[in-house]
């Protein structure tokens, strides 16, 4: 069946951030809390991270709030000293959310802009599904990818995020109720790096989906990825979307 939509993700499918998240995060801190390991940032973030998604979902309270306690925890588990970190924090968090409000913060990888711009050319829909905040639009705007890309739905706006099927059919909709169109979800491809919130999540909304697995350090050896569409970069959509069109004929 012909493809008219591709959603993407945009964390790590569209864009990237310009130094690793822990570096930038240890270089925000030394001015307020002296030098810190880099690698026991890293680790220490990603459990603050992933307690916080599992905590208060969709950036319950704002996304202020949530990251504030993710830069807090971050913190707490190197060491830092709590009386230290508390005085600091109003200097501290302002500066981490302006660097990732904008280009100082991420890039887009080097296929994202030629994948949108031959998909437009191609007549086929764009538009996204993140599960972000709302600072992801002046950082798209910023690294100025392409406003035909649209809808931009984030979860903090939504109040629900990936894998619920509802973030997705709501995308969707919106898609028609913009384009003028009635496209179906299984002429929809949604694109992500999320076996679970992307992949899944948008299979089980009816829609097609491709797992995005860049090479490099980051690339998980671990998963059960049997059944799984797999691309490696962006551009393989366009095969994708090609056959898709030859398998209809």
């Amino acid at each position: 069946m012909t493809v008219r939509l591709v959603t993407f993700d945009i964390l790590h499918t569209l864009i990237t951030p310009r130094m690793p998240i822990h570096v930038q995060y240890t270089m925000a801190f030394k001015p307020y809390l002296g030098d810190v390991d880099p690698n026991s940032i890293k680790g220490s973030f990603k459990i603050a991270l992933k307690a916080l998604q599992i905590e208060k979902p969709a950036y319950e309270q704002g996304s202020q709030s949530w990251w504030t306690d993710v830069i807090r925890r971050t913190a707490l588990g190197v060491g830092v000293n709590p009386q230290v970190l508390d005085r600091s924090l109003g200097n501290i968090v302002p500066n981490l959310m302006k660097v990732f409000s904008s280009k100082e913060g991420y890039m887009e990888f080097e296929d994202a802009l030629p994948t949108l711009h031959a998909l437009h050319k191609r007549q086929i829909y764009t538009a996204v599904i993140s599960n972000s905040d709302s600072r992801s639009r002046s950082v798209l705007t910023d690294l100025e990818l392409p406003n035909y890309m649209i809808p931009i739905v984030l979860s903090e706006e939504e109040g629900i995020e990936k894998p619920a099927k509802e973030i997705f059919l709501r995308t969707l909709e919106r898609v028609n109720s913009i384009r003028g169109e009635r496209i179906r979800p299984e002429q929809c491809v949604h694109v992500g790096d999320e076996l679970d919130a992307d992949y899944y999540g948008a299979v089980g909304a009816g829609m097609r989906a491709l797992l995005l697995r860049r090479t490099g350090p980051e690339l998980k050896q671990d998963e059960d990825l049997a059944g799984v569409k797999v691309i490696r970069r962006l551009d393989e959509i366009l095969h994708y979307t090609e056959q898709s069109a030859v398998s209809r004929r």
